[in-house]
């Protein structure tokens, strides 16, 4: 009999996050002064692993992906080997370079623009997942549209990312999947390609919107709840998956698979707990993840997200503000929870 399946795996992109904090967001030909910047964690399995990590996860971590052979390399190697993630299935690609991004975030604002190279993630494949080595009981995949190689056409599962998943399902694993966010029009032909072979789709609303066609927000910039309630709707008719979560800065709203309902208010931190958002969909999606690996209610398990996002905000870096699962919930206590964003 094989071994129960038992911790969390994430594969896909690896990123070094540059996070630099700007006294203004320039426009074009225009002066921006940087007044500080951090070396940081970035893309989905490298925060999730870390903030999972960071919470005292007692189950095993494991990462999967690629990078090149270079100081990128050796920065993410010193963030995981300390916290005990398992990143013994990051392949080192020859002559080429480990992905990282220029975080921008605008001192006042904190409005982010990100400079983002590839690098060697445009080369990971499902050559480089070897799911016989792999007992996990959750397999996180990001991000969808930021994985070149992933984001290819297969004849028989719509691209390369959905027939990795359903090969990952077939293995007996739970798949979970999480999107970038970006100015495209891909969405809709790269994302409901993987829908059919997700159990957990965690993403943003705008995200959500991109996917399905659906105005989420109004000229300006305003939540609109019915498009959110529709958007998810539509998702659900594109995939199999058991529960869809949206994020935003007002919240979140989750449906399962047999139509129950959720949705809460984001924690109302004051303006000046706020030092950056870098990383806050990721937390967000550690917390539900977590959650789900654990087999919690739906309730604790989103209001694990919310706080495990909140606790990002507080500092500039994707991973930095993190804490363990007892602080993490002592959040709520500290910070009134929002109006929820949808009416269920």
């Amino acid at each position: 009999m094989p071994p129960e399946r038992n911790g969390i795996a994430c594969a896909g992109n690896w990123i070094v996050d540059r996070v630099k904090i700007i006294d203004r967001l320039p426009g074009k030909g225009m002066l921006g002064n940087i007044l500080s910047e951090t070396l940081g964690s970035g893309g989905a399995p490298f925060n999730v692993l870390v903030d999972l990590a960071k919470m005292g996860a007692g189950f095993p971590l494991s990462g999967l992906g690629v990078t090149g052979r270079d100081s990128g390399a050796d920065f993410i190697r010193s963030i995981c080997l300390p916290l005990k993630i398992d990143i013994s299935g990051l392949v080192i690609l020859e002559n080429m370079a480990t992905s990282y991004t220029d975080v921008m975030t605008d001192a006042e604002t904190r409005i982010r623009i990100f400079y983002h190279y590839r690098g060697a993630n445009a080369r990971f494949a499902p050559e480089h997942v070897h799911l016989n080595k792999l007992h996990s009981r959750i397999f996180h995949l990001g991000y969808l549209l930021l994985l070149d190689g992933m984001d290819q056409p297969d004849p028989d599962c719509g691209t390369v990312a959905a027939k990795l998943l359903k090969n990952v399902q077939e293995a007996g694993m739970k798949t979970s999947v999480d999107v970038v966010s970006e100015e495209s029009d891909r969405f809709h032909k790269i994302v409901p390609a993987a829908l059919p072979y997700t159990n957990y789709l965690i993403l943003n609303e705008i995200e959500a919107g991109r996917t399905t066609g659906i105005k989420v927000r109004d000229g300006k910039g305003k939540l609109i709840p019915k498009g959110i309630v529709d958007s998810v709707d539509k998702l659900f008719k594109l995939g199999k998956m058991e529960l869809v979560a949206v994020h935003m800065p007002e919240g979140v709203y989750l449906k399962t698979r047999d139509g129950k309902k959720y949705s809460q208010g984001s924690l109302d931190v004051p303006k000046n707990y706020i030092k950056g958002t870098v990383g806050a969909g990721d937390a967000f999606c550690a917390g539900m993840l977590y959650g789900l690996h654990e087999g919690w209610d739906a309730e604790k398990t989103l209001s694990l997200g919310s706080c495990a996002a909140a606790a990002c905000l507080s500092r500039p870096g994707a991973t930095d503000g993190l804490l363990s699962l007892n602080k993490l919930i002592e959040l709520e206590d500290r910070f009134p929870q929002s109006d929820p964003p949808v009416p269920v």
